[in-house]
């Protein structure tokens, strides 16, 4: 099979998108770990699929597969590249769209400055549809990683995240901790591991480990799973800049009940083709 492919990126998170409205694509996980593999394949942190709408109202189908072949709900960063995509492809003419995702609809809207504004729609924070293992709906839950106790603020972006605070997150023992709590047993659909550093109430510093790719230069979903976790632990107001190690983000959020919205660039890096066996 030969398949036409777009290498994109925001703030460094990575994507290989693919267009299977105009062309038949046939993905198996075998195939999606080839395209991810950094030495092998193209390389990407998630490969993204524009399919068609298949209900009403809506524009597009965004499907996201991690590196590791497995397909998961949601994707922030790789939203803002799908809107920027499917405008410069000429799939659409429209600046805002609705977008079908596993975990609902989506509206990104292409700004006139070349920003992406995403509405991630309401955060989730019953335990019981993150999901998270707890009785308790507690903002801070402890959670024991091995001989550690880990406060963390569970939060679901149509993906799960489990936000902790740390002092530093440059010294931050993401590499330790982070593959601990993402296939933590109180997650049963594992866990995207949040690890924020609050600057003032309107700025923090971010790092994630991702959920079937490891620490990723920059996660949408966990920048706007750490500054739901912030505000609702009175630590931060509305709006937030995140600053990752792929450059900065922007999200508001006006409290429970209320949609999360995420600004940030959406970057082509070239156009390619690929023979897959």
């Amino acid at each position: 099979m030969r398949l036409s492919f777009t290498k994109m990126h925001g703030l460094g998170n990575d994507f290989v998108v693919i267009d299977a409205v105009t062309q038949t694509v046939d993905l198996s996980p075998e195939r999606v770990r080839f395209l991810a593999d950094r030495h092998f394949g193209v390389g990407c942190d998630q490969l993204l699929v524009v399919e068609p709408a298949t209900q009403s109202g809506v524009d597009f189908r965004y499907r996201i597969f991690n590196a590791d072949g497995g397909e998961v709900e949601q994707c922030g960063n790789g939203a803002r590249c799908f809107v920027r995509f499917v405008h410069d492809k000429g799939l659409t003419g429209k600046r805002k769209i609705r977008v079908e995702t596993r975990s609902g609809i989506i509206e990104p809207r292409l700004e006139d400055d070349g920003q992406v504004t995403v509405d991630m729609g309401v955060p989730v924070l019953d335990p019981a549809r993150i999901p998270f293992d707890s009785a308790s709906d507690a903002v801070v839950q402890p959670l024991q990683v091995g001989d550690e106790v880990v406060p963390v603020t569970a939060v679901s972006m149509g993906n799960p995240h489990a936000v902790q605070v740390v002092a530093d997150v440059d010294s931050a023992p993401v590499e330790v901790l982070g593959p601990a709590i993402e296939s933590h047993p109180r997650f049963p659909a594992r866990v995207n591991a949040g690890f924020m550093q609050v600057v003032d109430a309107h700025a923090i510093r971010l790092r994630v480990y991702e959920r079937g790719a490891g620490e990723t230069l920059a996660c949408g979903t966990g920048a706007c799973a750490a500054v739901v976790a912030g505000i609702l632990r009175g630590l931060l107001d509305s709006p937030v800049r995140v600053e990752t190690r792929g450059g900065p983000l922007s999200i508001a959020w006006d409290g429970r009940g209320e949609p999360v919205l995420m600004t940030g660039p959406a970057v082509s890096v070239f156009d390619a083709q690929i023979e897959l066996d």
